[in-house]
């Protein structure tokens, strides 16, 4: 699946839009802060497939029903949006 099918099809789409911010951050927000830096994507991986707090908030993101490879793909796909 492309990350855009696992967004529409994994819930990504509840809390998170990709210009304007949800319960989340959008897309557009996540890809300006974490834009040039590093491994990346295998950072934001880890955080769609664990979840994690404090970063945006105090709302935490919980874990996802994700594979590794799909959080990777999914994460690869979001920092596409700037």
């Amino acid at each position: 699946e492309t990350g855009e099918e696992l967004y529409k099809t994994k819930g990504c789409t509840v809390c998170h839009a990709i210009d304007s911010k949800l319960v989340g951050p959008s897309f557009k927000e996540v890809t300006a802060k974490y834009a040039g830096q590093a491994g990346i994507a295998d950072t934001l991986a880890a955080k769609i497939k664990a979840g994690g707090s404090g970063n945006w908030g105090q709302i935490p993101m919980p874990p996802n029903p994700v594979s590794e490879a799909e959080a990777k793909t999914l994460a690869e796909w979001v920092l596409t949006h700037k």
